[in-house]
């Protein structure tokens, strides 16, 4: 298949690697381990990247597989990428531009009925109040106003290194700065905790252990956040705090906006990218690390590379998934039972599959037509299909329990050429599609089978019909990503787009195991900075970022 991805135009052979011991390699070029290089990079460390892909972003990737078509093929829509990586790597200067939609979430209905939600308060208001005067009344003070408090203490915990435990022989000055440290970090959460007053930590608590099943299309529309990229339930304990993960980010200091961004979400990794290679950082593509290389000591020296190439360096970031970089690229016999068995039985389960579409004409939903050939809000907006009650987005999740692929699948539907006209032809759109449930291995079926996979796409296809007439016959082509594609071709194990899940009992000081949360690992010199890491996935940079911070006091440490 003919395809064009955003690559590194300064991308030396795999050759050039070998020529020096490196500081530190970063294996993968995704957006996390992009960010980790660029700030080891402007630490002063010689640092490459290595890809193994042909293209550098990871899931944050902008590929042409149409001739004239740019899809952002797994992730689609930027929020939470963190405002301090945003502003200390100077990205609007490396390229990024974000693009506010000016509506923020669109949900027809086969009634003819639609929740168009933006900006204003009023028009919110009188947009809910179509469906319930009760929820209208209590939405900006019992949802909105809460998650926003919520929020400031969830950028403390994003933007801090967890509290974990000193695991090697440490100096009594390292002990004491340890435990300052471990203090300040307490205080400084305690401080924001008092802030929000017992009743809104009683209520934070409550989102965080509760499910989130209400009972009508608002809390359907809302919940709907709360099982992306999960096999989970909206009335599964926990739920709540995937919601949560998914409302707390920005768009220009505007919080719970989801931007798209200008020439897909590749372009948030160019940025990064040329901020590294300003800092320094040599990015190679198509090279693939095939082992750890591990001295006698049990301390890292460097990668193996699949053709053979031996790299050398004095630490490495892994941007792989805790089971891909546990299990797959470090030597048997070298890591403890535990923490192996810790790895191996945290949860991958995915219920994802991502299509992207090249169409002829932008869709026209029956209950909200626009008369600008150009598109209306709802274009710009986060349309949800199938989310018109709790029980519909129930349905379809029972539907993966039993093996088979939702009946009616869940679908997050974006637009983002109503937006970016750099991304596909004159009139024409790319329209991405993020759908659930399906399982990795279905009960009816394999998706290695084109005539399977097939029939999930055209189900998908035909179920937009019911809500925007033709769009099947506007069907110019399609990309579609299982669970098993996602973790083929790029890596992240069970298809799950967060590196793992995203459950209270595998965040924070428990991610990716318990007593390993701070980056650092039972390897000397190896480092996690993936969003298997601390505070986990989305596109952030956050784990990037906080796990360059260790690398460099460690390496400093021991260079002193």
């Amino acid at each position: 298949m003919w395809r064009r991805g955003f690559t590194s135009s300064y991308t030396p052979p795999a050759q050039a690697l070998k020529e020096k011991k490196w500081d530190a390699l970063v294996i993968g070029g995704g957006h996390n381990g992009l960010t980790a290089a660029a700030y080891l990079a402007r630490g002063g460390l010689s640092v490459a990247v290595i890809e193994r892909r042909h293209v550098i972003g990871g899931a944050a990737v902008t590929e042409e597989i149409i001739p004239g078509f740019k899809f952002s093929r797994c992730s689609y829509l930027q929020s939470l990428l963190r405002p301090s990586v945003i502003r200390e790597l100077e990205l609007k200067r490396h390229g990024l531009k974000l693009l506010k939609p000016t509506a923020t979430s669109f949900t027809p209905c086969l009634d003819g009925r639609y929740l168009l939600m933006g900006y204003d308060d009023h028009h919110n208001y009188l947009e809910i109040s179509k469906f319930s005067k009760r929820d209208a009344d209590a939405y900006p003070s019992r949802y909105e106003n809460q998650l926003y408090k919520f929020s400031k203490l969830m950028d403390f915990l994003l933007d801090s290194r967890t509290p974990e435990t000193l695991h090697w022989d440490s100096s009594f000055i390292d002990r004491l700065r340890d435990k300052l440290e471990k203090s300040v970090f307490w205080a400084s959460c305690l401080r924001h905790i008092l802030a929000l007053g017992q009743k809104d930590v009683v209520d934070f608590m409550d989102l965080l252990l509760s499910p989130t099943s209400k009972s009508d299309i608002l809390k359907a529309v809302l919940a709907g956040d709360a099982i992306i990229g999960s096999m989970a339930s909206i009335h599964t304990p926990g739920s709540g705090y995937v919601l949560l993960h998914h409302v707390m980010g920005e768009t220009d200091g505007d919080r719970n906006i989801w931007s798209h961004v200008e020439g897909g979400m590749g372009s948030i990794s160019m940025a990064i990218s040329n901020a590294a290679s300003e800092a320094g950082v040599s990015i190679v593509t198509n090279a693939e690390v095939s082992q750890l290389m591990i001295g006698d000591s049990g301390t890292v020296k460097g990668v193996l590379l699949a053709d053979g190439t031996r790299v050398h360096s004095s630490v490495v970031l892994s941007n792989a998934t805790p089971y891909k970089t546990f299990l797959g690229l470090v030597p048997q016999d070298v890591l403890p039972d535990d923490f192996l068995r810790a790895i191996k039985y945290s949860d991958y389960n995915s219920g994802t599959t991502k299509i992207n579409v090249a169409v002829d004409k932008l869709p026209q939903f029956h209950c909200c037509r626009s008369n600008n050939p150009e598109g209306g809000p709802q274009h710009t907006a986060t349309i949800h299909i199938g989310s018109e009650s709790m029980e519909e987005i129930g349905s379809a999740c029972q539907d993966a329990w039993n093996g088979l692929p939702s009946k009616r699948p869940v679908m997050e539907m974006t637009i983002p050429s109503s937006l970016d006209k750099t991304i596909s032809p004159p009139g024409k759109h790319v329209v991405s599609l993020f759908t659930q449930y399906t399982p990795y291995k279905p009960s009816d079926g394999s998706w290695e089978n084109p005539t399977y996979r097939e029939s999930y796409a055209q189900r998908c296809f035909s179920l937009i019909d019911e809500y925007a007439p033709g769009f099947s016959s506007s069907v110019i082509g399609y990309d579609m990503l299982t669970p098993p594609d996602l973790e083929r071709e790029f890596g992240l194990t069970g298809g799950n787009i967060f590196h793992g899940a995203m459950g209270l009992d595998s965040l924070f000081l428990l991610r990716p195991a318990k007593g390993w949360s701070g980056y650092r690992t039972p390897i000397r010199g190896l480092y996690l900075c993936g969003s298997g890491a601390h505070p986990g996935g989305g596109v952030m940079g956050a784990p990037g970022r906080n796990a360059a911070r260790i690398v460099l006091r460690d390496f400093k440490k021991h260079s002193s």
